[in-house]
Order: C-alpha cells, then sequence, then structure tokens
C-alpha cells in the first residue's frame, strides 16, 4: 500500500466524541455495538457473581 492510499483510507474515518459514543441508538450503529459489548460484559459478570455466591451458601 502506498503512502497516497494509506492517506486516503485515513481520511475516511473521524474520531468520534465521547457523548456520541455513549448515546443510545438504535440499528447497526456502532453506538449499539458498544452497549452491546457493555451488557454482555455486566450480564458475565452477574452471572459468575451468582455462581460464586451460590457455591459459597450450599458447599458447606
Amino acid at each position: 500500500m502506498s503512502v497516497k492510499q494509506s492517506d486516503e483510507a485515513n481520511k475516511s474515518t473521524r474520531i468520534a466524541s465521547s457523548t456520541e459514543l455513549n448515546s443510545w441508538k438504535r440499528g447497526f450503529t456502532p453506538q449499539a455495538e458498544i452497549w452491546n459489548g457493555r451488557m454482555a460484559i455486566l450480564g458475565l459478570i452477574v452471572v459468575l457473581t451468582i455462581l460464586l455466591v451460590s457455591n459459597l451458601i450450599f458447599s458447606g
């Protein structure tokens, strides 16, 4: 890839502000992907916490 092609590729991207990334937009948008990831991690933490607490309660 030449330098000219690299510069053209970089011009198509733009920096998004934090308020734009945190906005709640529906559909297949970057904001929806960010919230999907956040909710997935939250769900994983909740499930692991429930498993840990139930293991401590019912193991002994």
